[in-house]
C-alpha cells in the first residue's frame, strides 16, 4: 500500500519558480521508482522527471524541462520535490506524483500549475 499527496501548485508569472512536494506514506522501503508527470487539456500525460530508487539509480528528465526543473528526495520526511524554475506558459498543466511499489503503479491526485501573466 502507498499513498501520495501533492502540494505546492498555484499561479505564477512566466519566468517564475515553484516547488512541488509529494508526501508518501505506506511501504516506503519497497519503492522502486518515483517521479513526476503532467497533463494539459487535449494532450497525453507526459514525463517530467523520474528517478530510480536503487544504488546507482538514474534521473531522467523530459526534453522540454531539462535545465529548468530538478527532482529531489528527502528520505527522512518521505517527500519528493520538483523544483521548477524559468517557468513558461507551456508548463501549465496538472502535475501528478508517481511511484512504483513492487509491481504496482501509484498516482497522486494531481496539483494544478498555471503559468500566466
Amino acid at each position: 500500500q502507498l499513498q501520495l499527496v501533492e502540494s505546492g501548485g498555484g499561479l505564477v508569472q512566466p519566468g517564475g519558480s515553484l516547488r512541488l512536494g509529494c508526501a508518501a506514506s505506506g511501504s516506503i522501503s519497497s519503492l522502486n521508482a518515483m517521479g513526476w508527470y503532467r497533463q494539459s487539456p487535449g494532450k497525453e500525460r507526459e514525463l517530467v522527471a523520474t528517478t530510480t530508487i536503487t544504488r546507482g539509480g538514474t534521473i531522467n528528465y523530459g526534453d522540454s524541462v531539462k535545465g529548468r526543473f530538478t527532482i529531489s528526495r528527502d528520505n527522512v520526511k518521505n517527500t519528493m520535490y520538483l523544483q521548477m524554475n524559468s517557468l513558461k506558459p507551456e508548463d501549465t498543466a496538472v502535475y501528478y506524483c508517481y511511484a512504483q511499489l513492487r509491481l504496482r503503479n501509484y498516482w497522486g491526485q494531481g496539483t494544478q500549475v498555471t503559468v500566466s501573466s
